[in-house]
């Protein structure tokens, strides 16, 4: 039985680096991927270091859901990414991790901040993977600040619940000559997959998608607003060398989306073509996060005035 420590302050720490030319996606600015790589990686080290400061099994924080990312800013190659992040709240399985990302002009000197993050991991044991680890406290400035984390630790609880209901959910992969047959502007238009075998470069400490597992990535379209695009990201692993396990559904997501111009000023987006009840209701449901959402930002840019 381990014996945990005081509850210790807040934790926090800061990772950076330099942003190179393989960082880049096909429009020239810093990919998306590569920004959300660095921020999962500071919040494993800071999930990672807070759970194992009581004695017991040694353990590996694993990233359980990303709750939000803001793309606020591009960063651009040549600038240094400095990634902060913070521990805002533990339960007795999880801990809430918020994360800043700053990109530093290290010729000017100019710094904004490109990204907002808030993501939740759960500590597994290093023996047995099947294992949680209890989560050390942590002490809050006040109580107020203790409860607003508790009722987002509930908020996330239940619609984690939701998304269990759509996992049952399949997605057919669609070959390029099939996506040509779908009209304009429709969900089958949309559709894309991507097929790929994971490598060990692939891998973290821990995870549960293994190596040698072939992962279909597969994403459709399910609402669009006048300016912006809801994606939803749908991730299978079908395990290769442990053929018993069978394939299992890894990940689910929603992606927003804006198309820009050379200016980087947004562009108006076509209404998306619905086709059928399904299709309907997944626009509905999609008109309803970006309402939300919508709101949520106006809150925050009202508070910060």
């Amino acid at each position: 039985m381990s014996s945990a420590k005081s509850p210790s302050t807040s934790p926090s720490i800061q990772i950076c680096r330099i942003m190179r030319p393989d960082d880049a996606n096909i429009v020239g600015n810093v990919h998306g991927g590569t920004i959300l790589k660095m921020i999962e990686e500071a919040g494993c080290i800071i999930g990672t270091r807070h759970c194992n400061t009581q004695s017991g099994d040694r353990c590996v924080a694993a990233l359980a859901r990303v709750e939000r990312t803001d793309f606020l800013h591009p960063m651009f190659i040549g600038e240094v990414a400095h990634v902060s992040a913070e521990i805002s709240y533990t339960s007795k399985h999880s801990v809430e991790v918020q994360v800043n990302v700053l990109s530093e002009n290290i010729l000017t000197g100019a710094k904004k901040v490109t990204n907002k993050a808030a993501l939740w991991y759960v500590p597994f044991s290093i023996k047995n993977m099947d294992k949680i680890i209890d989560v050390p406290p942590i002490e809050y400035s006040s109580p107020e600040v203790e409860e607003e984390g508790k009722k987002r630790y509930e908020s996330q609880k239940m619609e984690r619940f939701e998304t269990k209901e759509r996992n049952g959910e399949l997605i057919n992969p669609v070959s390029i000559p099939d996506r040509h047959m779908k009209e304009p502007y429709t969900v089958g238009f949309s559709q894309s997959s991507l097929i790929h075998l994971v490598g060990p470069s692939d891998c973290t400490l821990l995870g549960f998608v293994h190596g040698g597992c072939v992962i279909t990535v597969s994403g459709r379209m399910t609402f669009t607003s006048n300016k912006s695009m809801e994606i939803e990201v749908f991730v299978d692993a079908d395990p290769l060398v442990e053929a018993e396990q069978g394939k299992f559904r890894a990940v689910t997501a929603f992606f927003t989306y804006i198309s820009l111009d050379k200016e980087n000023r947004p562009l108006p987006v076509p209404t998306l073509k619905l086709e059928g009840e399904d299709e309907q209701k997944r626009f509905e449901e999609g008109k309803v996060r970006y309402l939300q959402n919508k709101a949520k930002r106006l809150a925050e840019k009202e508070r910060q005035q």
